[in-house]
């Protein structure tokens, strides 16, 4: 097992999430720096190799797979976390061949997270906890997921991708302009 993992990267778009992870974690010993872009992740990162990187997949219009070499290349013992609410198989060996040590769906707990690292969380109940969804991913957005996961290893050639997935071209065009909603909170 790694030294503990107590300087981090936490790489994510919305802005909300990664103030509650940073301060939950600041809480179990772990200072992190937050990056909202790929570019902003490997400034800080470049930086000061952290022991850890938490890496959405969807960085807006980026995808944080991108992420996953640079990253390696900087600091070989990094941890690198990749969580998505994109969740599926496709994603998840994608990102182990490229070198993220584990895959986690999004939003991922700080005991999840802990666990990851390979570290005891001893932070007990925290009422900003960030609670596992309860309900499954919507098929839309596995779709999404899917297309992306092809749209990726055809280089971003949409023809290709829509053979890749046995579909018509302008139905892939359609599908891309497409982006599916947020998960609904199911206790509303």
């Amino acid at each position: 097992m790694n030294a503990p993992a107590t300087h981090g990267l936490l790489v994510d778009d919305d802005p909300l999430y990664l103030r509650t992870l940073q301060r939950t974690l600041a809480r179990r010993g772990i200072d992190a720096v937050t990056a909202a872009d790929i570019a902003g992740a490997l400034q800080l990162a470049t930086r000061s190799p952290p022991a850890f990187a938490l890496i959405d997949l969807k960085l807006g219009s980026e995808s944080g797979l991108s992420l996953i070499q640079p990253l390696r290349e900087l600091r070989q013992d990094m941890r690198i976390l990749l969580v998505t609410g994109y969740a599926s198989i496709a994603t998840a060996v994608e990102a182990i061949k490229q070198g993220a040590d584990d895959y986690l769906p999004k939003p991922a707990t700080v005991q999840m997270i802990m666990r990851a690292l390979g570290e005891e969380d001893e932070g007990g109940e925290d009422p900003e906890e960030i609670e596992p969804p309860d309900s499954m991913t919507p098929i839309s957005r596995l779709q999404w997921e899917h297309i992306q996961q092809a749209m990726h290893e055809t280089g971003g050639n949409v023809s290709a991708a829509a053979r890749l997935l046995g579909m018509h071209r302008r139905s892939l065009q359609r599908k891309l302009t497409k982006r599916p909603s947020p998960e609904r909170d199911p206790n509303r």
